[in-house]
Order: structure tokens, then sequence, then C-alpha cells
């Protein structure tokens, strides 16, 4: 698998990383708190062989720039950057597509912006806080697995060899899977991610008081929400909550997938993902 190039964006809200692959129409994709490199992302991947694809290190992540107050690290400020990129590369208008935190930041940017974009694919989030409400969240402390996943966090944000980094990694993504022995299988590839230490511990206040369910209306931009029946991280009632409050939207669910269903259930993910963009297209030439 070929890398990812690496491009750094200037813009007037500062510089930022950016690695790109595939042809065809500009997609974003982003995480709140994954830092990225030119090994790219798995879930980005699902999207080059039909976009060309932008994966964007927000600030404090990788070389991009740093935040000189802690508001900026802030979702309604993170869209700012992202928008600050978009008009950067020339683009008028772009796809987004956003895996857990990456799918909330994407909630944020379609109420915000949603004429900056021609769709917006919300996989495994929530529009809310998730780990208060639900005993089902492994976030929440009624969960079995709540202190093992608690405790495999706190490492990840420690000072850690990449062998350590890449075994806790490893154990933290098996919590999430339906089936954790296939974890080498799922995750197979040369694709090599860290954590934002600084994004993360921000993100974990951001989260407290985090619902925009509210404004879910405002999204008229076309929208696919895609999530595992199994899911332990933001539930699929979550995902259930999205479908039923933004205008223009779709739901699929995978029913053997757990956090990932883009790997646990690939070529399903895929297929959905298609249809999806053909009826775009469809809808486009009528």
């Amino acid at each position: 698998m070929k890398n990812w190039k690496t491009i750094m964006v200037p813009t007037d809200r500062g510089v930022f990383e950016v690695f790109t692959k595939g042809k065809g129409a500009p997609l974003c994709v982003s995480h709140l708190y994954s830092e990225f490199n030119e090994t790219g992302d798995h879930f980005a991947d699902m999207f080059t062989e039909s976009h060309q694809v932008f994966l964007i290190n927000l600030r404090e992540a990788g070389r991009s720039e740093k935040a000189h107050e802690p508001h900026q690290l802030s979702m309604i400020e993170t869209v700012l950057d992202l928008e600050a990129v978009r008009d950067e590369l020339g683009y008028p208008t772009w796809h987004f597509a956003g895996h857990s935190t990456g799918g909330m930041l994407g909630l944020v940017y379609g109420i915000r912006h949603s004429k900056s974009l021609e769709t917006l694919i919300i996989t495994s989030a929530a529009a809310r806080e998730y780990a208060s409400s639900s005993p089902f969240c492994i976030y929440h402390p009624d969960h079995p697995k709540f202190e093992n996943m608690q405790s495999l966090i706190e490492q990840l944000k420690t000072n850690l060899s990449a062998e350590e980094r890449n075994d806790i990694s490893r154990e933290r993504a098996k919590l999430s899977l339906r089936e954790p022995g296939r974890h080498d299988e799922y995750f197979a590839g040369d694709v090599h991610k860290s954590m934002a230490a600084r994004r993360m511990e921000f993100f974990s206040r951001e989260i407290l008081l985090f619902d925009v369910t509210r404004q879910l209306h405002k999204i008229s931009t076309r929208t696919l929400v895609a999530c595992g029946q199994h899911d332990v991280q933001c539930p699929i009632g979550f995902s259930e909550e999205m479908a039923e409050l933004i205008p223009d939207v779709q739901l699929a669910a995978f029913d053997n997938s757990n956090h990932y269903p883009f790997l646990e259930e690939k070529k399903a993910f895929q297929k959905v993902i298609n249809k999806f963009y053909q009826q775009m297209t469809v809808g486009q030439d009528r």
C-alpha cells in the first residue's frame, strides 16, 4: 500500500499538516485527537478509490499549528480551521467523513457550515455526551469493561516506546471489536497513528457539555449515518437519534460490527458508501 503524500497548508489561521491520497472529488477526513502520518488511516482508506482524500492533523497534532489559547482546541474552532484549509486548497465545497469523534466534529461542521459540504458521512458517533447516559457505553462506570478501558487510555497519555504504545493501542481497539480475536486481520497493513495528548485532554472536558441534538435540523447536507449494532463506544441508539433529527439522512446499521464497521464488515460498508455516492450522482443528473 502506497504511503500518503504530505503537504503543509498555510492558512490565515496557521499552518496545517495534511496527507492526501486518491483521485476524484475532494473529501476531508479528521479526528479530534488522532495524530496521523504518511501511513494514513484505515477509515480514510475507504474513500481513496472514489475521492481525493485530505487527512488532516488538527492543532497540536503532528506538525500542525499549536493551540495558542485553550479554546482553539474546541470543535467550533476546529471547524473554522478546516474551513481555512478548504479555502486555501481552492475548493468551494468538499465532502466530509468522520469516524467516532471525527463524526462528532462532522456534525458541528454540518451545523455551522453545511454550504461548504457536498455530503457528510458520520460513522460510529453521537450527537451528545454518551458515557453518562448509556450503561451500554464502555465509558459508563456501570459497563463491565469500564476500568479496563480507562486504564488503557491513561497509559496512552504517558511517554511510551513505540512498541509499548502499539501494544496498548491494540488492546484498546480489541475492546471495541465484535470479534476481538480478529484484530490483526482487521488492522492489517502498515498504518500507524498516535494520540495527540493535549487534544485528548481538552476533548475529555468538552464532551461533558456536548449536546447538538437540538441543532441537527440545521444540517442541510446530504448525510449518511453508519454504525455497528454492537458498538460499545457510541451505542447504536445515538445513531438512531441522529437519523431521526437530521433532515436529509440515511441510516446504515451493520449487524456484525462493534465500533469499526468499516473494518469488521468492510465489503458491506464499502457497498453502502458506494451506493450513497451513486444516489447523489443520480440526484444531480436529474
